[in-house]
């Protein structure tokens, strides 16, 4: 076996060249020919077919007997069901979360859907002095903050309007209609969020600070986590193309494919 360095690990060449064919597959919709399965690996039939009787072997794909196409197999499909049930997003989303205040110097916080609504269950701290009441297990307010606007704009409108409907979401009060500005302010949040990926807060509820967040979603296209980045208006543009904004995205589309979200 080939065997090379890297970072001052052992590591099997051949077991690297050998997954990128089940990379490969895994990146398609459907079965693919031995030679298209080849270029996507970027090998040659010859070098591919070998790797391919192997994993066969091992149920991690499956030949059929037809067309001889590839596909996954079930060895395959239970580590990834494996993978999915080991999952936590918090653990999966703090180096992005950590990347992102390393990177920028703002706050960074993350937050699940909780009994109550948007909590927050993460905190970093600023990189200067910033004067937010957010902590880990801080209940966000759901219209009035970034981080519950990007619960709002993803989670399904009758979550929405149960938690909204009484204090910290009292299912007794569930039957409640939603007032004329509640009803105005999530059809707000939905549509800026569908425009630029984020939701923001505006010197709100924290005059003088401004945030952006974003849902990250698991593979079932769910939303799992919020990430949220602020600071002092001073540093932090509250504009829908800022530095800031795009950093936002992109931490929540790291935390996605993290989480199985294709």
């Amino acid at each position: 076996m080939d065997k090379t360095q890297d970072k001052g690990q052992r590591a099997v060449q051949s077991a690297e060249v050998g997954a990128r064919l089940l990379l490969a597959l895994a990146g398609q919709p459907g079965p693919m020919s031995l030679k298209d399965l080849a270029a996507a690996a970027d090998m040659p039939p010859s070098r591919a077919h070998p790797y391919l009787v192997s994993f066969a072997r091992l149920d991690l794909i499956a030949q059929d007997a037809g067309t001889g196409h590839y596909a996954l197999g079930p060895a395959a499909l239970q580590l990834g069901l494996t993978y999915l049930h080991q999952l936590d997003p918090v653990k999966a989303a703090m180096p992005v979360a950590e990347g992102l205040a390393q990177r920028t110097g703002y706050a960074v916080a993350l937050a699940v859907w909780g009994n109550f609504g948007a909590t927050i269950v993460r905190m970093i701290d600023a990189r200067q002095p910033l004067h937010v009441s957010m902590r880990a297990g801080t209940v966000m307010s759901l219209l009035n903050t970034a981080t519950g606007r990007a619960f709002a704009a993803v989670l399904p409108v009758e979550r929405i309007e149960r938690t909204l409907a009484g204090p910290l979401g009292d299912p007794d009060q569930a039957g409640r209609p939603l007032s004329r500005a509640q009803r105005a302010e999530l059809e707000t949040a939905v549509a800026e969020h569908r425009a630029h990926g984020v939701a923001r807060a505006n010197g709100r509820p924290m005059p003088g600070v401004n945030a952006f967040s974003a849902a990250a979603l698991d593979h079932e296209g769910q939303p799992a986590i919020v990430i949220t980045a602020l600071g002092h208006q001073d540093h932090f543009p509250a504009d829908w193309d800022s530095a800031a904004a795009q950093a936002v995205r992109s931490a929540a589309v790291a935390i996605s494919r993290q989480l199985g979200y294709r």
